[in-house]
């Protein structure tokens, strides 16, 4: 465990010797993750991928990528695109990651299950804006707007996710 490194705690998150209140999925965290659960996953997961709202917010790093319209991610565990981003017209089971509200404006995915998806062992474990403080996730980790663009630009290459 590095400084660098994101360290999921009880009651925090902590990176870079700073803490951030955050929220966990609303099955608290789990080892055995599936489809659904509404849970956060035990482990190390590495940061793998950063999206953001090119329309709400500046480029928060040079390696982030812009959600444009028609961008979903599938969490269809029958279909073969399982947990990956992929484009609308989508008609399998998905997430629409360009939302009306600033939730998934700034996210961060974890190589949670990715890229070659155990089917059913649950999709997109995201770092992202909290609905507001002490509101659960689908399974993500949630942050304050302002935490999570302050940690945004400060990841390097090898930082990691750790849920204890």
């Amino acid at each position: 465990m590095r400084p660098t490194d994101l360290v999921l705690t009880p009651t925090h998150l902590r990176f870079l010797d700073r803490r951030f209140a955050c929220t966990i999925g609303r099955g608290g965290i789990v080892s055995d993750k599936r489809e659904g659960d509404g849970a956060t996953p035990r482990g190390e997961h590495d940061l793998v991928g950063m999206l953001y709202r090119p329309d709400r917010m500046s480029k928060p790093a040079d390696w982030a990528v812009p959600i444009r319209p028609g961008d979903l991610w599938s969490d269809d565990p029958k279909h073969e695109d399982y947990n990956l981003m992929v484009r609308a017209p989508y008609p399998h089971s998905h997430e629409v990651l360009r939302r009306a509200d600033p939730m998934y404006d700034l996210v961060l995915i974890t190589d949670w299950n990715w890229p070659r998806a155990e089917r059913g062992a649950g999709s997109a474990i995201f770092i992202h804006q909290w609905r507001r403080p002490g509101y659960p996730t689908a399974g993500c980790v949630g942050l304050s707007r302002s935490d999570l663009r302050w940690i945004a630009p400060r990841i390097k290459i090898g930082t990691k996710l750790i849920v204890r």
